[in-house]
């Protein structure tokens, strides 16, 4: 399959970027904003129940983004299709980038794939979502604009079976700086429950987003995860966004800088 043939005319374009212009240093990312499947993949095989779950999107986050970015005045990209077609936080050369098994459920229509498959998903989807980052990062760069890469992510409250305590948490890899400042504001808010590459950390293998668009270029970043249940509904994701309109900034005022 080409890429051309994967994805249907009418169907959704793989990347929403919006305020790009936006005059914030910060520059927000959204790998698994949308759980859409290409129409010529027939659903990968799943039943419907499958395809909204966590195993196919990061539920919530888009919506916490596009009530960020405006706040801050932020740019805001968004891709719109689900990780189980191709996760787009994942390097196309490791397995997992195309699952065959995702948490407990097997995923019929990833088994079997060609490389030609393979390389249709990374055309279609994963590619122009990447491009288009690097684009708006290199103009930034020319421009003599400073960026924060803030790639946003949430996580399932029960994970096989077992429970996951925080609330929210920060990741990184080689920098681990701001990353640092942001978790010590968010403990201070009271209540919260903050872990620090937990449940996830962030490694080349495991991560695309980081190691690539801010590791490469020495950029300040952070990855931030926030455990889906806040997240689900308008008044959790307004309030998530609320309180990282606040301390993103606070965040990078304490960061250290040239």
């Amino acid at each position: 399959m080409t890429s051309a043939a994967l994805l249907d005319p009418d169907e959704p374009d793989p990347v929403t970027f919006d305020n790009e212009a936006g005059g914030s240093v910060f520059f927000l990312a959204c790998d698994h904003a949308g759980r859409a499947i290409p129409r010529s993949l027939g659903r990968l095989g799943l039943p419907e129940a499958e395809t909204v779950r966590h195993i196919a999107w990061d539920i919530g986050i888009g919506a916490v983004g596009q009530y960020l970015s405006p706040q801050l005045d932020a740019a805001l990209i968004r891709q719109h299709y689900s990780r189980l077609v191709i996760d787009c936080n994942r390097d196309p050369s490791v397995p997992s980038s195309i699952p065959e098994v995702s948490e407990t459920t097997e995923i019929p229509g990833n088994r079997g794939l060609t490389d030609g498959d393979r390389a249709a998903r990374v055309e279609a989807i994963f590619r122009p979502y990447h491009d288009r980052i690097s684009e708006a990062l290199d103009r930034r760069a020319s421009e003599g604009r400073e960026s924060v890469l803030v790639a946003l992510h949430s996580f399932t409250p029960v994970f096989k079976g077992v429970s996951r305590p925080w609330h929210a948490a920060v990741l990184f890899n080689r920098d681990r700086r701001f990353a640092h400042i942001l978790a010590r504001l968010l403990r201070a808010e009271g209540g919260l429950v903050i872990g620090e590459n937990e449940p996830y950390a962030v490694t080349d293998l495991t991560d695309y987003t980081v190691p690539v668009h801010a590791e490469r270029r020495g950029l300040p970043y952070v990855e931030i995860e926030i455990r889906q249940d806040l997240v689900a509904g308008l008044a959790g994701q307004a309030v998530w966004a609320d309180r990282l309109a606040r301390l993103l900034p606070a965040a990078y005022a304490e960061f250290p800088r040239a």
